[in-house]
C-alpha cells in the first residue's frame, strides 16, 4: 500500500512539475494577479491613513476619559460620545479592510493554483473577489461615516453626543 501511495504522490509532482514548467503560463498568471496586488497596495495604503487617524481618537479619548475622572473641568469632555463613535467606525473600516486584503491574497492564491491543478477554481476565485469587495465597501462606508463626524462643528458635536447619551 505504502508503494501505491509513493507511486501516487511521485505522479502528482510530476504532474505538478510539468504543468508549471510552462514560462509563458506562469507570466500569464503573474499579469493576471496584478490588479488584484495593486489593489492590495491601495489598501494598506488606505490602513495607514485609517491607523494614524484611530490613534488619534484613541489617544484623545483616553485624555478626555482621564479628565473626567480626576474631575478636572473642561469642555470637551462632552466630545467623548462623538468620539467613541468615531473610535467604532474607524475601528469597523480597519476590520473589514484587513479582511478584504486577505481575502484578495486569497484570490491571489486561487488564481495560482487554479492554473497548475485540474479541479478548476474559477467559482472560488470569483466569490472570495465579491466578498473582498464587499469588505471594501464596508470599509469605506465606515470611513465615510467617521469623517462625517469629524467634520462636524462644535456644536453639531454637542449635541450628537447628548443625543448618544441618551
Amino acid at each position: 500500500m505504502s508503494v501505491e501511495l509513493h507511486f501516487a504522490s511521485a505522479t502528482l509532482a510530476g504532474e505538478l512539475l510539468a504543468r508549471t514548467s510552462s514560462t509563458a503560463r506562469v507570466q500569464e498568471m503573474v499579469q493576471l494577479s496584478l490588479t488584484p496586488a495593486f489593489l492590495l497596495a491601495a489598501i494598506g495604503a488606505y490602513l495607514n491613513v485609517m491607523n494614524q487617524r484611530l490613534t488619534w481618537i484613541v489617544e484623545r479619548v483616553h485624555l478626555l476619559e482621564q479628565r473626567e475622572e480626576h474631575e478636572i473641568p473642561d469642555e470637551e469632555i462632552q466630545q467623548l460620545p462623538v468620539l467613541r463613535k468615531r473610535r467604532k467606525f474607524a475601528h469597523i473600516s480597519i476590520n473589514f479592510c484587513t479582511a478584504a486584503a486577505l481575502l484578495i491574497c486569497l484570490v491571489v492564491s486561487l488564481m495560482f493554483i487554479s492554473a497548475f491543478v485540474k479541479p478548476p477554481l474559477g467559482t472560488y476565485v470569483a466569490l472570495c473577489w465579491i466578498a473582498a469587495m464587499a469588505m471594501v465597501f464596508g470599509g469605506l462606508l465606515s470611513f465615510l461615516l467617521e469623517t462625517r463626524l469629524a467634520t462636524r462643528s462644535l456644536d453639531d458635536t454637542r449635541r450628537i453626543s447628548r443625543k448618544i447619551e441618551m
